[in-house]
């Protein structure tokens, strides 16, 4: 697969897997707007990430199979346990089908400084203000995820309780962005 770019030998990169292993100890609010957000992400800003999920994707059937993640981080000399695989699977798997489509792997696994621009941090947070209010209520929250397949009571209560952080019962922009940007290192972190 060499047509129209550069596609590296390696099934996925170390710089990559660490951005997985983040991935994996997000809240599902936050993995939900990174999906939102590789959604608009221009085919510049993802052609490398493109290329590493067809060669992980070996049937071509446009998900990535847990057998399909374990011997892809096999070829590239990863030492993850079989926990450890099963994990980033769970975690990457946003909609819990099994199975990781394309976008969830570009939610997973894009860089993370993409997100610290305003213009993605807002069109993701209007996703979710369904009203245009400013703020994102209990219920446009609830309807996403729900939406999604993601949006048990009890998890929708902890993601208020975590990110409303002046306690009104709704997030602001503020605190969206806050949620965003927490956690993330401004220097590629390795595990």
């Amino acid at each position: 697969m060499r047509e129209g770019g550069e596609a590296s030998d390696k099934p996925i990169d170390s710089a990559v897997l660490s951005r997985m292993k983040q991935f994996r100890a997000m809240n599902k609010f936050k993995k939900l707007a990174l999906k939102v957000m590789a959604e608009n992400l221009s085919e510049e800003e993802i052609k490398g990430l493109k290329a590493m999920f067809a060669n992980m994707d070996t049937d071509g059937s446009g998900t990535i199979t847990y057998e399909e993640l374990k011997s892809g981080l096999a070829r590239i000399g990863s030492r993850l346990s079989e926990p450890e695989v099963k994990q980033l699977m769970e975690a990457a798997d946003v909609d819990g089908n099994g199975s990781i489509d394309y976008l969830e792997f570009i939610s997973a696994t894009m860089h993370r400084h993409r997100l610290e621009r305003d213009e993605h941090l807002y069109k993701a947070f209007q996703y979710f203000d369904n009203d245009n209010s400013g703020h994102i209520t209990r219920e446009e929250l609830e309807t996403a995820m729900t939406k999604h397949g993601m949006g048990d009571e009890a998890t929708i209560k902890e993601i208020i309780s975590e990110v409303d952080t002046d306690n009104d019962g709704r997030i602001n922009y503020e605190e969206f962005c806050a949620m965003m940007r927490s956690g993330m290192p401004h220097q590629p972190q390795l595990f």
